[in-house]
């Protein structure tokens, strides 16, 4: 069992290399209504300019047709050629592009198509007013719906704008989840997933939220071996002072337990070992086994848009190949990323000893998660394929996946290609759906 020591978290105060804006003025004529940089750079990033507008015309829960299938690539990074692309490349890709030679990255044009509903907007700039860290950055306070510093002073306060940024109110989704081995071999499992975003509620208080930011239930479907079981998650927002609580239900026990210490690098068992617990959704869970630094700003090639992955007539088999995903499926632009690397504190043991992240400046949510082993060498590289669901309209993954370099593993989750319907943002969830005597329920069906 770890120990966690108490000890105020070191914040780092370096400025970014391309500064936003000064203090926290917020709203302001230069930033958007999330705090990125409205303008463009003149080259090759445009200005922002509302990005894609709501649909009522989509189905909820119908795959989204891409609005940019007419773009074509502008140019091909592979092996070869990174020395002409290194300023805009993250050591992960480097070293993917290295490691496998019929891997590349595929630059199309900068379509910035983050949009969100209004009333998100409205909550950020009161937000920014009212925010504040909780003693050793172990949550927020004073904060609702989304990202709570749109213009942020530190590592930490970047890092609960991803935490936080809204994920809609409640949703509903099949998905597949694929572990593939060096040898290209598959271990896939079938979940369906509910969550309702206590925090994103309309109209809650920071008092109606109760320290939640959302709870979530998953039953696996598949394999038949592990079918029937059941994941209870209620995620809290100061997991210092509460700890996020979760429960399983297995077939076999038939019976409803509590399970401790699921946070930290507690290894993901649905990931057949390649990723621990804190690397769901890029990073998640309490912050303080690390110091967190603001590097700064850069400008990247980052996947976005990705709706040619994000279409229900795929099968995994085109999707999943032997050593990485099939990179003609992906589209990397460039954009504008806030850099934070996080080092284990002194006094602290976890798998990995550093981690670097990278933010979109448009959304929070981070997109490239690399993690060192405390030799410094870089272990593993995460993606996060975005997509605006623009029914709602969210920012949100169509597909993560996490590469394991040691061992030449990797692992895919949301995998929704085959189940005819992707995430369905229109269900009306409520916190009792998500109780323990709910799961119980669920399991008698």
């Amino acid at each position: 069992m770890l120990t966690r020591l108490i000890l105020p978290i070191l914040l780092a105060t370096t400025l970014p290399v391309m500064a936003d804006t000064t203090g926290r003025q917020f709203p302001s004529a230069d930033l958007t209504p999330t705090g990125a940089q409205l303008g463009g750079n003149g080259r090759d990033i445009p200005a922002w300019t509302g990005g894609l507008p709501k649909s009522d015309s989509h189905e909820p829960g119908a795959f989204h047709a891409d609005p940019f299938i007419a773009d074509q690539p502008l140019f091909r990074i592979t092996g070869a050629n990174i020395d002409q692309h290194r300023d805009r490349l993250t050591e992960g890709q480097v070293a993917l592009l290295k490691t496998f030679p019929d891997y590349y990255l595929e630059v199309y044009q900068t379509r910035r198509s983050a949009s969100y509903p209004d009333y998100v907007y409205r909550a950020i700039a009161d937000n920014a007013n009212n925010a504040e860290l909780i003693k050793y950055g172990s949550g927020v306070r004073n904060a609702t719906m989304s990202s709570p510093f749109p213009v942020p002073q530190n590592g930490l306060e970047v890092l609960w704008n991803h935490t936080l940024r809204f994920r809609g109110h409640s949703s509903q989704y099949s998905a597949v989840a694929a572990a593939v081995n060096r040898d290209g071999q598959r271990m896939e499992a079938l979940r369906d997933y509910n969550y309702y975003f206590k925090y994103s509620e309309p109209g809650a208080t920071a008092k109606d939220i109760d320290n939640t930011i959302f709870l979530l239930m998953f039953k696996t479907l598949a394999p038949a071996q592990v079918a029937g079981a059941i994941s209870l998650v209620h995620e809290t927002l100061d997991q210092i002072r509460s700890p996020r609580k979760s429960w399983v239900y297995l077939p076999g026990q038939r019976r409803l337990r509590r399970t401790p210490d699921l946070g930290y690098d507690t290894t993901d068992v649905n990931t057949n070992g390649i990723r621990t617990i804190d690397q769901v959704d890029m990073f998640n869970g309490a912050p303080d086994y690390y110091d967190w630094a603001l590097i700064g700003k850069r400008e990247m090639y980052i996947p976005y848009n990705a709706y040619r992955l994000h279409q229900g007539s795929l099968s995994l088999d085109s999707i999943l190949g032997a050593q990485h995903i099939s990179p003609s499926l992906l589209r990397y632009e460039a954009h504008r990323v806030w850099v934070v690397e996080a080092t284990l504190r002194v006094g602290f043991s976890h798998r990995y000893n550093k981690r670097r992240y990278y933010f979109d400046e448009d959304t929070w949510a981070i997109i490239y998660a690399e993690e060192y082993d405390e030799d410094g060498q870089l272990w593993q590289v995460s993606e996060a394929h975005m997509i605006n669901y623009y029914d709602v309209p969210l920012m949100y993954s169509t597909l993560e996946v996490t590469y394991d370099l040691k061992d030449g593993r990797y692992y895919a989750e949301g995998l929704d290609n085959e189940r005819n319907r992707t995430l369905d943002f229109s269900k009306n969830l409520k916190e009792r759906d998500f109780s323990p005597t709910a799961v119980r329920r669920q399991a008698i069906r």
